[in-house]
């Protein structure tokens, strides 16, 4: 709990009700599993806060895949000055997700029940986040297209996150991304630090757009779960 007063801060006791949350809540749900309890701060909580370090001041986000609010709720715990939705598509999440804000009490998050790739035309954001949603061919696809030029993907990644960097270069390729990096973050205070892939977008995702299939019909964007 030392290191999760040093990367929460003043944001602690709201990181604290999150995490009590999780625990009961997300369990019984099944967004977060039993085993995982024990292992919430340092796996998933610091795991998730520690991305804020690369992360501009003021940026608007979407978390792409939000699930139960990992990386986005944290974000938006930590960096009060960001502007995170939530963007998720089945309706048993997003219910959480709301009882989330609204029980954290955060302004600064909307939570938006979709898919990326039938919103793409409706964002036009600073950074996307996604941690375990799709291989990052898959994601970069789905992603790149919700971007500013010059906006960036940081997509929270394991052992292979070198090797989906490889396989993503032809979807990376056709998007005309700017740069793509593999980055570590918190040093010390998680073990091992989180890795992240950092993708640059280089015409916000124009390309990616002008390819898309023709979008559905917006009552067809939802999901049930």
């Amino acid at each position: 709990m030392g290191i999760a007063r040093e990367v929460f801060g003043d944001a602690l006791p709201v990181a604290e009700r999150y995490a009590a949350f999780l625990a009961e809540a997300g369990v019984e749900r099944g967004l977060i599993g039993p085993r995982e309890v024990d292992r919430l701060w340092e796996r998933h909580l610091i795991n998730c806060a520690v991305v804020s370090e690369v992360i501009q001041a003021d940026a608007q986000v979407v978390d792409i895949g939000s699930g139960a609010g990992l990386p986005g709720i944290v974000l938006a715990i930590v960096r009060p000055d960001l502007r995170v939705t939530l963007l998720e598509p089945l309706l048993r999440r997003t219910t959480f997700l709301n009882e989330c804000v609204e029980m954290l009490d955060l302004p600064n998050v909307v939570v938006c029940r979709a898919r990326a790739e039938d919103v793409a035309e409706e964002f036009s954001v600073d950074v996307a986040t996604a941690r375990a949603v799709a291989p990052l061919e898959r994601l970069a696809a789905w992603a790149l297209p919700l971007l500013r030029p010059g906006g960036e993907l940081l997509a929270l990644k394991g052992e292979r996150a070198a090797a989906e960097l490889d396989e993503a270069a032809p979807v990376l390729e056709r998007f005309e991304v700017r740069t793509t990096e593999l980055l570590q973050v918190g040093q010390g205070m998680v073990d091992p630090p989180t890795t992240l892939v950092r993708v640059v977008a280089g015409r916000g995702g124009v390309v990616g757009r002008r390819q898309r299939a023709p979008r559905r019909a917006k009552g067809s964007r939802k999901r049930s779960s």
